[in-house]
């Protein structure tokens, strides 16, 4: 297809929705699905109400790769025809009419609905959907288009041994010999990439947040003791942002669920937040991975997003600016000031790097990086409340939610309520910070530097003379000042070095790689940290320091995992083939242990951590290859990228 023909179908297919949010406002949507994991199907009934604004001679559905059969309009057999992508209604709609379209379907999904681990026996066997960037009407006929909110209520049918979780409120559970029937019931509308639901394993903790809405907190069985530590603070930040925001928590209950190798961190599908299982954490696993931020994020959503949603990629910002900026406000609350304006100053120096490389963009931009999108928004959010103060602000968004609420926005719709709040012409602001490609890096930083802690770490400069940075090491400084001369002076690293901050011992292990016989003591007491980053980049420091020493290392190490991709004991395994004298008769079993953990019961990330060291000893045999090959069609792009890029370095080899 030339680029002409491109232009005009996409032209095309923009003006047919357009035209349909503007001639038909579809209500509800009642669903009755079953899904069948040994084939990777989903179908059932779907009843659509919907009105007609202006009058049509046809309505259409996006519903890909799918089967209809048995479709009614008020009752009666109407005619339709399905081309694939898009399901047509042919009718005389009259202007000021309610319909009801009932149909049943069967749909296949390629992507969108995700079947885990139901190819073998072993694994955790999963459901779930993404829909965001990857489109409902995958697997339930259905509006792409996020301008078209409609109240979903799901019915699911699946094996009665398995938790079912969607979004709202769980209102009736029917069991009979093999099946349950779950339904759900939603009270307000939300556009369909926020449509989602969970199946597998799963227990629940439940707590209530300060205005009454249920918090659920779904996880393993088998991970009871990572409860705590997983959703730690949950309750606490849900409270902070219900008062921060002004506006009432908008859904029925709210649910996290976690998955088996997610798409991302998270998705704030409404009422149903759905995160990657990697975030699921033992006390020790939280000081260096914690979901917390991620937990935030989402929660965020729930207004910015949910109950407000972007018209187009145009302000994409309005959703995840807002969100990485209430996530930081809400951290700020636990973790303290200095966390707040050390993240912001992170974000600055990531959107500085941007601008440096010529890849800045505007925060309007629809093809913006997520960079922009989030950390831009964050800081721009920051700046503007600075601007016009914190009641003008807080005002201004609590008028923006509900003035706007279930509802599409853009830009101006958020910035005329801060300029009416403030009683402030924002039009240089929104030019310098929301329009301009460049990134104000002084700007920012005039910003920053009110902040003593930013200042201070700022002020730490000690490249003429060593000494100097010596005392710093030891001086009463903040960890991140400390953290900073270790990572360019790693040389000046002394035993009363080791006297620090677990953050400030890690970094000892990350960056001094050539330890000194002196301080091997003192680096050997890494191994002893509440930490699996110091662990594993200890012991392998350690290792290649010292020849001599191997043994020991392994055996005080030997019965460590790690986090969830089992980043030590995958490492252990690595070690313990390729040290001489290291348990010879125990050597095949440690293979075969590191091999196993490329199959695809693993999670990807497990199974990238495997491919990688095997790869590194030359050690990926027919069975590893074999596996290798799978994983470059697995649904999760970056590790299929990861393995191609792989399989292509050993066949170039071979």
């Amino acid at each position: 297809m030339n680029n002409y023909l491109l232009f005009g179908f996409i032209f095309f297919a923009f003006y047919l929705n357009a035209q349909q949010v503007d001639c038909v406002d579809f209500k509800s949507a009642k669903a009755e699905i079953s899904i069948f994991p040994k084939k990777k199907a989903v179908g059932g009934f779907v009843n659509y109400e919907f009105k007609i604004l202006k009058p049509v001679d046809s309505i259409c559905f996006d519903a890909i790769n799918m089967r209809f059969q048995s479709v009614y309009l008020d009752g009666r057999n109407i005619s339709y025809s399905n081309d694939g992508k898009k399901l047509w209604i042919k009718h005389d709609f009259k202007n000021d009419s309610t319909y009801k379209l009932k149909f049943n379907y069967v749909a296949v999904p390629k992507k969108a609905m995700y079947f885990i681990d139901w190819d073998y026996d072993d694994g955790n066997k999963q459901v779930w959907t993404q829909g965001q960037g990857k489109y409902t009407s995958n697997w339930l006929p259905s509006i792409d288009d996020m301008n078209d909110k409609i109240e979903f209520d799901l019915s699911i049918e699946f094996d009665k041994n398995y938790e079912v979780i969607a979004n709202g409120k769980l209102i009736n559970k029917e069991t009979n010999d093999s099946t349950s029937i779950w339904h759900f019931d939603m009270k307000k509308p939300m556009s369909s990439y926020l449509l989602a639901l969970a199946i597998g394993k799963y227990h629940k903790k439940v707590e209530t947040s300060k205005s009454g809405i249920p918090l659920e907190m779904y996880y393993y069985p088998k991970d009871e003791n990572k409860v705590e530590p997983t959703y730690r603070y949950t309750k606490k930040l849900f409270d902070f942002l219900g008062a921060e925001i002004g506006v009432p928590y908008p859904w029925q209950n709210y649910k996290q669920i976690p998955v088996k190798d997610f798409l991302y961190a998270g998705m704030e599908n409404t009422s149903t937040t759905i995160f990657a299982d990697t975030f699921v954490t033992d006390s020790i696993g939280f000081v260096d991975k914690n979901y917390v931020n991620v937990n935030a994020h989402e929660l965020a959503h729930q207004w910015f997003g949910n109950l407000v949603t972007e018209t187009s990629g145009t302000h994409h910002w309005l959703q995840e600016g807002f969100a990485t900026y209430y996530a930081l406000l809400a951290e700020r609350q636990i973790f303290g000031n200095d966390y707040y304006y050390w993240h912001l100053y992170e974000y600055a120096q990531e959107l500085l790097a941007q601008d440096n490389a010529g890849e800045s963009t505007s925060l309007l931009d629809p093809k913006s990086s997520s960079t922009t999108f989030y950390k831009k928004g964050a800081l721009v959010l920051h700046l503007l409340r600075e601007q016009v103060g914190d009641k003008a602000f807080k005002t201004a968004v609590k008028t923006y939610l509900l003035k706007y609420q279930l509802k599409n926005v853009e830009t101006k719709d958020f910035i005329n309520e801060v300029e009416k709040s403030s009683k402030q012409n924002l039009n240089a602001f929104v030019n310098s910070w929301l329009k301009e490609k460049k990134f104000h890096y002084e700007g920012v930083m005039v910003s920053l530097e009110k902040s003593l802690f930013i200042k201070a770490y700022l002020n730490i400069n000690c490249e003429d003379s060593n000494q100097k940075c010596m005392d710093y090491l030891t001086d009463n400084i903040s960890d991140e000042a400390k953290i900073k001369i270790i990572s360019k002076y790693p040389n000046l690293i002394k035993k009363s070095t080791f006297n620090s901050s677990l953050k400030v011992r890690q970094a000892i292990a990350t960056h001094l790689t050539e330890i000194p016989s002196e301080l091997k003591p003192d680096y050997e007491s890494l191994l002893n940290d509440k930490s699996y980053i110091t662990i594993e980049k200890a012991l392998f420091n350690l290792w290649v320091n010292f020849p001599q020493e191997r043994n020991k290392y392994l055996n005080k190490t030997k019965d460590l995992l790690g986090f969830n991709d089992n980043n030590i004991r995958i490492l252990w395994l690595t070690l313990a083939l390729v040290t001489e004298n290291f348990e010879a008769e125990n050597k095949q079993v440690y293979f075969e242990e590191l091999t196993n953990y490329t199959n695809a019961f693993n999670g990807f990330e497990v199974r990238q951590n495997a491919f990688s060291y095997l790869q590194e000893i030359k050690a990926c045999n027919d069975t590893c290859i074999s596996n290798l090959k799978q994983a470059t069609t697995h649904h999760n792009w970056q590790f299929s990228k990861f393995a191609k890029a792989m399989l292509e370095q050993i066949n170039t080899h071979n």
